[in-house]
C-alpha cells in the first residue's frame, strides 16, 4: 500500500498508464483480428486493405511503448506474407 504522497501519486500514475496502454492494446488486437478474418474469407483485396489498416497501428503501438519492435515487425511479416499468399 502507497503510504508516502509520492508513492500515493505513482500509483495513480502507474493505473492511469495502464488504462490507457489497455486500451492501446485492445486497439491494436481488433485492427489484427480483422486481418486475420479477411484472411479467413480469402478476399486478397480485402485482406491487403485491413492489412494496410492496421500497419500503421501496430507502429503506433511501438512508438508508444506498448508492443516490442521486433514483435510488431514479426506480426506484419508474417500478415503480409499470409496475405501474398492467397493470390
Amino acid at each position: 500500500m502507497a503510504n508516502t504522497p509520492q508513492s500515493k501519486k505513482r500509483a495513480k500514475q502507474n493505473e492511469a498508464r495502464f488504462a490507457v496502454n489497455k486500451m492501446r492494446r485492445s486497439r491494436i488486437r481488433t485492427f489484427l483480428r480483422s486481418v486475420e478474418e479477411a484472411i479467413a474469407s480469402g478476399d486478397q483485396a480485402v485482406a491487403a486493405a485491413a492489412l494496410k489498416a492496421a500497419q500503421p497501428e501496430l507502429m503506433r503501438g511501438v512508438s508508444k511503448g506498448v508492443v516490442h519492435k521486433n514483435t510488431a515487425a514479426r506480426k506484419m511479416s508474417r500478415l503480409s506474407s499470409r496475405v501474398k499468399a492467397l493470390a
